[in-house]
């Protein structure tokens, strides 16, 4: 909160505005963080916690911790350095950057993901997935739930946003599964389903050839009054069980919230505004210096519940309150 405040104090108020946005009354946006307190943790004792390991692996990439940063549009808002700085704090810190199709700038890096809308004309999500591709992404994030897009002002364009594009530019609402399989032929990467709330819609992205699905409610920007991925992971994790990697995004402030998610069975946690707030206030050092501090504060949480490495992590570590 304090890092907002301080984006806040710095950025443009309609800057602002647009990144903190959700949709609706902002329901969704505002209990994502809150619905991470709903578990309590179980602490094992007597466990040698003098060297705690938050290190993983996702897709041949080693991470150190299990901290992404998601996909948010146009950090060129928030710094004029935007994604290229972001992407070398991202670098820096040992993680990976979830890079958005509507980014203010491309990528020079070895440490990214490429997260790709379906658009009406299939076309245009071709070039834009072969040229992610050859530019060194590891994977290709599907983002589904967003047959259209909810309306909010583009302070650099005073516009409505991509809704404002013309039709063929527009996300293609009759989306359905054959898109995961068409990605990943065309681009040679594993294809990720981001926006699944429910099991059976992890079951589907899975069976047309998903290599991981991440619980995702679009920070709360697309649909209001949805469930908050905190309440939905445990179920999705259950039904797809070891087939895939299950991430999860939304509300995750600190290291307690990336333990609780890693013990309902996620792989690995993103974080969307957080990232742009600490772009804002410190450019690529601030990115770094963010997931830093995730993962000391995971180190932590993990030392005081007697956890040793992230293989440690399972259900028994939390409670439902």
């Amino acid at each position: 909160m304090d890092l907002e405040e301080r984006a806040r104090a710095i950025l443009p108020p309609a800057v602002f505005e647009y990144y903190r946005a959700g949709a609706g009354e902002g329901i969704s946006r505002d209990e994502a963080t809150a619905a991470w307190r709903d578990w309590r943790f179980l602490p094992r004792l007597f466990q040698d916690v003098s060297r705690v390991s938050t290190e993983t692996t996702l897709f041949g990439t080693t991470i150190a911790a299990p901290v992404l940063a998601g996909p948010t549009a146009l950090h060129t808002l928030a710094h004029p350095e935007g994604e290229v700085a972001t992407a070398r704090g991202v670098a820096a810190a040992g993680s990976l950057l979830v890079h958005s199709a509507r980014a203010g700038l491309p990528v020079e890096s070895d440490r990214w993901w490429f997260q790709a809308y379906v658009l009406r004309d299939r076309s245009l999500t071709e070039a834009q997935v072969r040229d992610a591709a050859n530019r060194g992404a590891r994977a290709i994030v599907l983002t589904a739930d967003a047959p259209y897009v909810y309306r909010s002002a583009v302070p650099e364009a005073g516009a409505a946003g991509p809704d404002n594009r013309p039709p063929e530019q527009r996300q293609d609402p009759a989306l359905g599964p054959d898109a995961v399989a068409w990605l990943a032929e065309m681009s040679g990467l594993p294809v990720l389903v981001k926006g699944v709330l429910r099991p059976e819609d992890a079951l589907v992205s899975v069976a047309a050839g998903a290599a991981g699905v991440i619980v995702s409610n679009h920070g709360g920007r697309q649909l209001d009054r949805v469930v908050a991925s905190a309440h939905a992971l445990a179920a999705v994790v259950e039904a797809v069980g070891d087939r895939v990697p299950v991430l999860v995004d939304g509300g995750i402030s600190d290291g307690a919230d990336v333990l609780t998610a890693l013990a309902l069975g996620a792989r690995a946690v993103l974080v969307g505004r957080p990232v742009l707030w600490a772009l804002a206030t410190g450019g690529a050092d601030g990115v770094r210096e963010l997931f830093d501090t995730y993962r000391e504060d995971l180190t932590n949480t993990m030392a005081q519940a007697g956890l040793k490495s992230v293989a440690d992590i399972d259900g028994s570590v939390v409670r439902r309150r």
